[in-house]
């Protein structure tokens, strides 16, 4: 693969810079121009309501300029009241026009400043206190989760980690686009929008202090530099990278990825498999969706399990992870389990019984 110079990539990242910033989930609320929209529709309806109440009274008033108030002078009399602009050309010369004036009209006049002046302050307390949940957030954020792009493979990934018991407050989506972000908070995820290989985007996301970093980028070059970006600010989180091109996964692992799936060639071994044997396929499209089912799991070794072989144990063991190398179960080099050793168990989903997967770093070569 050909990959274009990294300046290049920069200048062009440069070009289309998308405004990164930080979306948490939060309850669903009305759009801002319709809250904006119902403030003022409440405000004109107090005004009117002054205006009519005047113009009902108008006997009780005096006009400076012709001594009386007609329907005009009624609905500005209203506004300079509302607005405590207060010119005094129009006046309640009445008993009854200023006691409207004292016990109707002063109490109208400040429902319309609360909710003029309640906007303001509404749009400023907003603000506030969404600082105050984003520093929070980052505070509190350790050994999470970083999904880069949220498409197809990436929504799929993090539903399937999730599955296993990862809370939905420790995963962080980034993607370029503001509106794949909207969905991921809709759906609970944290987001952040912008180019995911300019590490200040990630720094954002707190992938520094991540846990699990999950590549799925739309292009093989893309994943590369986010992978070593990625692997510069983190030495020790564990990075799974997926590429479409097969001949492109030893760069990644070059790159700093522990483990690199190629989608095309897995869609298309599936395919094949489905082919030959239908029933073999959905096995295996079952066993790699997790929560429902048959599922695939690691997971460490009990005390009762030492010294037995593989075969001997109450679950189906496929292979044993030992130190570096993940041995089959037939293989002659596994003789008994150890207690050091790690299991990969076929087991049936339980809702009730979530087993975390393992969160250790890959070696990697």
């Amino acid at each position: 693969m050909k990959l274009p110079g990294h300046d290049a990539i920069a200048r062009q990242a440069d070009e289309h810079l998308v405004t990164h910033r930080v979306k948490l989930p939060r309850k669903v609320v009305d759009r801002p121009i319709r809250q904006v929209g119902k403030r003022l529709a409440m405000a004109l309806l107090v005004l009117v309501a002054t205006a009519f109440i005047v113009w009902v009274d108008r006997e009780g008033y005096t006009d400076n300029s012709d001594q009386s108030v007609d329907l005009l002078d009624a609905f500005y009399y209203a506004t300079v009241t509302l607005s405590t602009t207060g010119y005094g050309d129009i006046t309640p010369v009445s008993d009854g026009a200023r006691l409207t004036n004292i016990f109707v009209i002063t109490p109208l006049r400040v429902i319309f400043l609360i909710i003029l002046v309640g906007t303001t302050l509404e749009v400023l307390t907003e603000r506030t206190r969404e600082e105050w949940r984003l520093n929070r957030w980052r505070s509190v954020l350790r050994d999470h989760t970083v999904v880069i792009g949220f498409g197809t493979k990436g929504r799929s990934a993090i539903q399937t980690v999730c599955a296993t018991g990862l809370k939905k407050e420790q995963v962080v989506v980034v993607d370029p686009s503001s509106k794949v972000i909207d969905v991921a908070a809709a759906e609970g995820y944290a987001g952040v929008v912008g180019d995911a290989t300019r590490s200040d985007v990630l720094k954002r996301a707190e992938l520094q202090r991540a846990r699990q970093i999950i590549i799925a980028t739309q292009r093989d070059d893309t994943a590369v530099l986010v992978t070593l970006t990625a692997r510069q600010l983190n030495r020790n989180a564990k990075i799974v990278a997926a590429v479409r091109e097969e001949e492109n996964a030893p760069l990644l692992k070059q790159s700093g990825a522990d483990a690199v799936i190629t989608s095309a060639s897995a869609a298309g071994r599936l395919l094949g498999l489905s082919v030959l044997s239908p029933a073999a396929g959905m096995v295996m499209e079952d066993l790699i969706q997790q929560g429902s089912g048959l599922d695939m799991i690691e997971r460490p070794v009990i005390k009762a399990e030492v010294g037995r072989r593989p075969k001997e144990t109450d679950d189906l063991v496929v292979s044993v992870v030992r130190g570096h190398r993940v041995l089959g179960y037939d293989d002659p080099d596994v003789g008994t389990i150890q207690l050091t050793d790690r299991l990969i168990t076929i087991v049936r989903a339980s809702p009730g019984a979530q087993v975390a997967p393992d969160i250790r770093p890959l070696p990697r070569d």
